[in-house]
């Protein structure tokens, strides 16, 4: 005999029939996608290793939730688009959070906020420079064999404030109270390598230099043959980098404010390049590559001045180099360093869609061990993002025709290429925002037998190819 449920609200605005609401008695998540992600974690053991960084200074015999359960809850979240600690008051009974930490989706309940809170707060500084070493120990693990070369991204990103947390303070030109971390990411993988924290008046530079030698130490460690190459915008053109680079033999690619002197020197050719876009309404590009010295310098230095002339305007940027070739070929040089624009992604991706810009601990350790959460999900999604992604677009598939590979495109093709590789990859391709859309938000049943557990998935659902085919990546052995 079957009992039908009472409805318990009622719609009137289908034309045919009523659309009735009951409530189930069955266990159900909205966040099954997360399972796939689970698994290859469990594969390359980033929630294990990165909990195991961590000192449990706790009395044993009153400890109820493990730092590796704790570190599971939070990453996750994260992933799944709950940065707050709040939202583990009701996420802790969910079944799919449960399984993810696991626990039977019967067993008591996760860490609450509260618990959550003292975690987060109980963090010192000897664990932090453990998780330091844990995010470089794992960009090594990430690669099969010995990368020849390495490109190496270094920006910061204004994180606003949510309250009184310890340092931070008023940007002018944020206009905001404020923390100012920096970030340095890696062009070849779209890893974090290292994340720091600092007060929120720092100059954008600030620790970079010291950040490169043990950075550039530990690779080289690992790698003595490697070719390290660094990029950063203006605010990172200063000349402690200079410095630095030098001394650890690196090549390097910084931008640098337009002055009087650079525009005195380019004046020229700008006018140049107005006069042809007035002439064939086509734009204009043209690049001027000279020797230059400020006066904080201590040397002179390669600079590549571009300067363009269109439909918007003109434009003038400078970046200053000690590459190879920057005479012979400024506009590669500079198209380049312009590449860092997939790399500035990363910082949007961290700091808006998995909201590292929710540093709201009172704390700044326990702040700073919030930056390294949101980038141990950053982490966990750049490889499963590798581990799915489709071979990139030929070059007749991106509408290009000759022999050029995608990095030496101009402009406007390189960016329908990159353009092209999203549309037709949107996993291996797509940002935080697109796994939650396609993959996390999944609505699920959970069923708890004696020998197994049960997921249950819709038949309909518009995107179950993708949770399929992240399912068999995740349990698929690893390469090498």
């Amino acid at each position: 005999m079957s009992l039908q449920s009472v409805p318990r609200l009622s719609f009137d605005f289908f034309p045919s029939r009523p659309v009735e609401v009951e409530i189930s008695a069955s266990p159900l998540t909205s966040d099954a996608g997360l399972l796939p992600i689970r698994q290859f974690d469990e594969r390359i053991r980033l929630t294990e290793r990165f909990s195991a960084a961590l000192e449990d200074r706790r009395d044993p015999a009153f400890v109820e939730h493990s730092l590796l359960s704790m570190v599971r809850q939070r990453i996750y979240g994260i992933l799944a688009d709950y940065e707050d600690q709040n939202d583990h008051d009701t996420l802790r009974s969910d079944p799919i959070f449960k399984i993810i930490a696991d626990r039977l989706p019967g067993d008591p309940d996760l860490a609450s906020q509260p618990t959550l809170s003292r975690f987060e707060n109980a963090v010192s500084i000897p664990d932090l420079w453990r998780l330091r070493d844990h995010l470089v120990d794992l960009f090594i693990q990430s690669f099969d064999r010995p990368p020849r070369h390495l490109t190496l991204d270094v920006d910061p990103f204004d994180d606003p404030a949510h309250g009184a947390q310890q340092l931070i303070m008023f940007h002018g030109y944020y206009e905001q109270y404020q923390y100012l971390p920096i970030v340095f990411t890696c062009a070849e993988n779209d890893m974090v390598l290292l994340a720091g924290l600092r007060h929120g008046t720092c100059e954008a530079s600030l620790g970079a230099d010291n950040d490169l030698h043990y950075l550039v130490g530990r690779l080289r460690a690992a790698w003595p043959d490697v070719h390290i190459h660094v990029r950063g915008d203006s605010g990172l053109g200063v000349p402690r980098m200079y410095i630095a680079c030098r001394e650890l033999g690196l090549s390097y690619t910084f931008g640098i404010g337009m002055n009087s002197r650079l525009r005195d020197l380019s004046d020229a050719l700008l006018k140049e390049a107005v006069a042809d876009y007035e002439k064939t309404g086509t734009p204009q590009r043209r690049f001027l590559a000279v020797h230059y010295r400020a006066k904080s310098w201590a040397w002179e230095q390669p600079v590549v001045i571009k300067v363009e002339a269109h439909a918007q305007g003109t434009n003038r940027r400078a970046v200053v180099t000690n590459r190879p070739g920057w005479a012979a070929v400024p506009a590669a040089v500079y198209d380049e360093y312009a590449e860092r624009g997939e790399s500035e992604n990363r910082n949007k991706e961290l700091k808006c869609e998995l909201h590292a810009g929710r540093l709201s601990d009172h704390r700044f350790l326990a702040n700073y061990f919030r930056l390294y959460l949101h980038a141990a999900a950053l982490n966990l999604l750049a490889l499963l993002r590798r581990s799915v992604a489709l071979p990139a677009p030929t070059a007749s598939e991106s509408g290009h025709t000759g022999e050029t590979p995608a990095a030496a495109l101009d402009e406007p093709d390189r960016r329908r290429y990159f353009n092209l590789r999203r549309v037709k990859d949107p996993l291996g391709e797509g940002f935080a925002s697109t796994w939650r859309t396609r993959l996390i938000k999944v609505a699920a049943e959970v069923i708890t037998r004696a020998r197994r557990v049960i997921v249950r998935l819709s038949s309909s659902w518009p995107h179950l190819d993708h949770f399929l085919a992240v399912g068999a990546a995740a349990n698929a052995p690893p390469s090498g």
